[in-house]
């Protein structure tokens, strides 16, 4: 009696060769880089690392490490910080006030969305554009708040008049004012800019090159999906992107859905030339060591 197979099983056994293949091209090149890390990056893309992820790890410590890696940032870090990376040669990619410290409730939860805080926002980021420029900063995060009720068509206009109200010192310090794309889905609930036309409808409302957004890739895999068709569409309006691992936003490694090295080829082919941060939350007990491969596998 004849064989059959069928077509899944072909395509299911050229794909497990296929994967196996990159696996191991993967570890060989991991490994071969692991004492000297520094020296095998390629330079297309600039690495950052977000300080949250690794806050059980002196910051010092941290610093010595990203250095010997080859890092050139250390992200989600304020004024006090900033000092200390420069001791290392080190900058932050984007920065934010000082210990996360927003004041009034303020924060990812309740921020430009609301009218009532624009005033104190204002007077926030009047303060830390100056800070930032002087030390080399060039992007500062911030958020929409959550809906709490609000349309979108509300929020992009109650955004807009907050944002607008700081754009010319962030023009005048050549500073970019980076709203962050987050989930709603899992991680963030109610949470406004959960999409990228969102913050893109966002960006041509505030009419500043200085207003941009940050691509968090882990976030809109969750939230839209279609990743690299989404940065190809909308790169003008990104100024800044993080990686994590989906589910679960662990390490970037095979052991989730996503396809780095694509992902990053995608966004050095719109022309970005500005910083990648890892902001996945190691799983494995050397965290370190999790971060240099993180970089090894955006290192396209």
């Amino acid at each position: 009696m004849e064989k059959t197979f069928s077509r899944r099983a072909a395509l299911q056994g050229v794909g497990a060769v296929t994967a196996t293949m990159l696996t191991s091209s993967l570890s060989n090149r991991i490994e071969a880089a692991d004492t000297q890390i520094g020296a095998a990056l390629k330079g297309r893309v600039n690495h950052s690392a977000c300080r949250w992820c690794y806050s059980s790890i002196p910051f010092e410590d941290l610093c010595k490490s990203a250095k010997e890696i080859g890092m050139q940032s250390l992200e989600l870090t304020g004024p006090s910080e900033w000092e200390i990376l420069k001791k290392y040669g080190l900058t932050s990619a984007i920065g934010w006030p000082e210990a996360n410290n927003w004041g009034n409730g303020m924060g990812l939860t309740s921020c430009f969305n609301n009218v009532k805080n624009h005033d104190a926002l204002v007077a926030l980021y009047e303060d830390l554009i100056p800070k930032a420029a002087k030390a080399g900063v060039k992007n500062l995060i911030t958020f929409s708040g959550n809906r709490n009720g609000l349309s979108d068509e509300d929020g992009l206009i109650n955004c807009k008049k907050g944002l607008q109200r700081i754009m010319k010192t962030a023009e005048k310090y050549d500073v970019t004012i980076t709203m962050e794309l987050l989930n709603s889905k899992v991680n963030h609930k109610d949470y406004q800019c959960d999409h990228t036309d969102w913050g893109a409808a966002l960006c041509e409302m505030v009419g500043s090159d200085k207003f941009k957004l940050l691509y968090d890739i882990y976030h809109m895999q969750i939230m839209e999906g279609d990743v690299i068709a989404t940065i190809k569409k909308y790169h003008q309006y990104i100024s800044h992107y993080h990686t994590g691992g989906v589910p679960g936003r662990n390490e970037i490694d095979d052991s989730q859905e996503l396809y780095y090295p694509a992902i990053m080829k995608a966004i050095v082919d719109t022309g970005y030339k500005g910083f990648v941060g890892q902001e996945f939350i190691p799983a494995k007990a050397d965290k370190i060591a999790s971060l240099k491969q993180g970089v090894l596998i955006c290192d396209i």
